[in-house]
């Protein structure tokens, strides 16, 4: 089957203007002002968006796709996602990682998840190992997961400055960036340790010694939740200026944490001046977001959604912010710095993930790997498992 897409507001994530696509098996295979001649004999299904802006699936590069949570006791556990709550909020391809608990869940848990995913149609990697070292993973290396493993492309969420960590030393970090740098050259992969960042009154400081004292790339040095608390942004600002790239997280409205939210957060990034491809948004969709007291006891638990994807994006653009500046950070950044080829923009011979945006800046429509999962706000396509 052939999918013609007529009349799009191309963003890719640059301002194209009205251009048609076709589609076949997965990938886009012809962009242009003007209509390709297909023979009569082609089975051709079109979809004619009379000027609706079309732009890159949104890539998110931080999921509990096997469910977060526990830190509250057992039943407190988040389930696994399923498909339609990824692709409903936009997102065509996923990153999956573990957090807290990376003992009764597994990489070998989450590699599963994973190619389940893919087989429903969704572009999907992950990390190994979680929040702890030393690190949990399947060969018995973060070196051999990611050499070995092909949607294994990095390390994380290892966690600092935060009292569920496993209070990581400077030279334990530097061993473990240094693994997975020499993986990434290895393979072609990202490389990375995606680092998850607590309240604690250190911050940064482990990430900014080990680029002082190392000659590892800042680029593998990847923290997120950097909007958590307001010292925290401003520290993860300055780093960019070293190469690092910083990861927002989208938090829904009553989060209840005393940073920036993800949409002031970008306005005050871009307002200092800080480079526009260091800096990335993901929703830590399927997470807890416990709310501790100074003695680390639990006073209350939320939980994130991918959607908050869908939210984040339509907020930045409310507030006038061009499509051409806001979609980066959930598209080309996180393809450039995660090497995900084919994958980020809307170019010829690019994985066909796409997204229609309404006038109210709404996901309307998505395409994953040339499939429509969602069409005109219906899902088309569910999960195997879900009602």
């Amino acid at each position: 089957m052939f999918e013609l897409i007529t009349n799009a507001n191309l963003f890719s994530p640059a301002p194209l203007g009205i251009r048609h696509l076709l589609v076949c098996a997965g990938k886009i295979v012809f962009i242009g002002e003007q209509l390709p001649r297909l023979d009569d004999a082609l089975e051709i299904n079109e979809t004619d968006l009379s000027g609706a802006r079309l732009v890159p699936g949104l890539i998110d590069a931080h999921t509990h796709l096997t469910g977060g949570g526990g830190e509250a006791g057992p039943s407190t556990r988040v389930p696994p996602l399923a498909l339609s709550q990824i692709t409903s909020a936009g997102v065509t391809s996923v990153i999956g990682l573990l957090g807290t608990d990376d003992l009764t869940r597994s990489p070998q848990n989450l590699l599963s998840q994973v190619m389940g995913l893919r087989e429903e149609g969704l572009s999907a990697w992950c990390y190994t190992g979680g929040y702890h070292i030393p690190v949990a993973t399947l060969t018995g290396s973060v070196r051999g997961d990611i050499v070995n493993l092909e949607p294994v492309i990095g390390v994380g969420e290892v966690a600092i400055s935060d009292h569920r960590s496993s209070q990581p030393t400077l030279d334990e970090i530097l061993r473990l960036a240094s693994e997975a740098h020499v993986a990434g050259l290895m393979t072609g992969k990202a490389g990375i340790v995606h680092f998850h960042l607590g309240d604690g009154k250190r911050g940064l400081e482990l990430i900014r010694d080990s680029l002082a004292c190392s000659e590892i790339p800042a680029r593998v040095f990847n923290p997120t939740h950097v909007n958590r608390n307001k010292p925290l942004f401003e520290e993860a600002c300055e780093l960019t200026a070293q190469g690092c790239n910083v990861d927002l997280t989208a938090f829904p409205s009553d989060s209840g944490d005393e940073g920036w939210s993800a949409e002031d957060a970008v306005e005050r990034y871009f307002d200092k001046g800080c480079d526009p491809s260091k800096l990335t948004i993901s929703s830590d969709g399927g997470g807890c977001l416990p709310h501790f007291n100074e003695q680390g006891e639990l006073l209350r638990m939320g939980f994130a959604s991918c959607s908050a994807m869908a939210h984040c994006i339509k907020s930045l653009l409310d507030r006038g912010l061009p499509e051409q500046t806001v979609l980066p950070l959930m598209t080309s950044n996180v393809a450039q710095l995660l090497k995900l080829v084919n994958k980020g923009r809307i170019a010829t011979g690019f994985d066909a993930d796409l997204v229609v945006l309404d006038q109210a800046n709404r996901v309307d429509s998505v395409m994953a790997r040339g499939v429509w999962q969602v069409k005109n706000n219906k899902q088309l396509v569910s999960g195997l498992f879900e009602p």
